[in-house]
């Protein structure tokens, strides 16, 4: 189990440090209702990306993935596949780098998200953490590395749990930080929201390079 573990913490890291997750969690603390609507952002977004993870988990071990089945090769192509994907994610995200004098948009869904509701601000959480292509894709190598390695219920249920653990660090952290320091938190997370913005391409782009080479050495070294 201890293999495993060590094997998806980094994919969880890829999600964790997502900026797009954590710019969306900034800006609902600058929303009327900070803590709850920050609160529910991350109380949905643990529940999709755990969902999400935990889904497709039994969808693998009920294909057969774990070794030695006929199946097995599966998790190997599958890795690489994921692993391709994310290569050609951080190339894109490098051709859509900003330059030092444009203007980043953000994407169209943030629109007016300081007038999130809790419930909205709980389902945009859940959909951001289970259906956002990157953190879908991720998911789906961790499911497979879990799968792959023929663990029992109990065990599988434990790497995935601390899967999900790293992977919301990142979404978490702005609503400790606003918690912890209370109004001196505004200057704090302004500073990261422009950050993170300016830099998410690039941010990204070195993430997908690196992992999915990682996976696609996995995958190949699998097969």
């Amino acid at each position: 189990m201890h293999t495993v573990i060590g094997e998806i913490l980094p994919l969880a890291l890829v999600v964790t440090v997502s900026p797009i997750n954590i710019i969306a969690a900034i800006l609902l603390l600058f929303s009327p209702r900070p803590i709850p609507n920050a609160s529910a952002y991350l109380a949905g977004f643990v529940l999709g990306v755990g969902g999400a993870l935990a889904l497709v988990v039994v969808v693998a071990d009920a294909i057969g993935l774990t070794p030695g089945s006929d199946r097995s090769t599966v998790a190997s192509v599958v890795l690489v596949v994921v692993g391709a994907a994310l290569v050609a994610g951080g190339v894109l995200e490098l051709r859509k780098r900003p330059g030092p004098d444009e203007e980043v948009a953000l994407p169209g869904w943030m629109a007016g998200i300081d007038a999130f509701s809790t419930f909205r601000s709980l389902r945009v959480g859940v959909l951001i953490g289970a259906a956002n292509p990157k953190n879908l894709a991720v998911a789906v190598a961790s499911a497979v590395t879990v799968a792959n390695a023929g663990l029992p219920a109990a065990q599988q249920v434990v790497a995935c749990a601390v899967y999900v653990l790293l992977a919301v660090v990142g979404v978490a952290t702005p609503l400790v930080v606003a918690v912890a320091l209370g109004d001196r938190s505004q200057s704090v997370l302004e500073s990261w929201r422009t950050w993170l913005v300016r830099n998410n391409a690039a941010v990204m782009a070195v993430i997908f390079l690196v992992f999915g080479v990682v996976l696609i050495g996995k995958g190949i070294a699998g097969a």
